[in-house]
């Protein structure tokens, strides 16, 4: 039987990428029925944010879409979050270069957030707090976690 899977979305503020794929994340693996083997949350590289409920915006489109947010407030990531989750995934490649800056320049297994997306050509899914379109980055997130879902069920066995 395998263990438990944990997943820790990350970005810069964790108030809109990261509060955002965990509350999608999370409406997949509750569909799935799933709840009860993949754990999942999200945090940030920066802590001015911490304690508060996603940015307006992500609850927004979070609501347009009926997914629940509740309880997802921000934090900052911690060292050992890297360690202790199966899957940290980043937004972008600036959230990588802080989370390896955490663990000492040691590469700790950090995924790309648009890596589990096929065929895209972003480079990282684009931050809302500064271009507004959180369509795009809605967009961006449901694809990437509907194939992180894929994956992980593959690899566990769960399909």
């Amino acid at each position: 039987m395998k263990q438990m899977v944990s997943v820790l979305f990350v970005c810069l503020g964790n108030i809109c990428r990261s509060p955002m794929a965990e509350a999608v994340f999370r409406h997949y693996v509750q569909q799935e029925g799933l709840s009860d083997k993949i754990q999942i949350d999200s945090a940030g590289t920066y802590h001015g944010h911490v304690g508060q409920p996603p940015h307006h915006g992500t609850q927004q489109v979070l609501k347009e879409n009926q997914i629940n947010y509740d309880g997802i407030t921000a934090r900052e990531v911690q060292k050992e979050d890297l360690e202790r989750y199966t899957y940290v995934i980043a937004m972008d490649d600036q959230n990588i270069r802080d989370l390896t800056r955490l663990v000492d320049n040691r590469i700790p297994t950090i995924h790309r957030f648009v890596d589990f997306i096929p065929n895209t050509t972003y480079q990282g899914v684009p931050d809302p707090y500064y271009t507004g379109d959180f369509q795009e980055t809605y967009q961006l997130i449901t694809a990437g976690c509907q194939h992180l879902l894929a994956t992980i069920k593959n690899e566990q066995g769960w399909n």
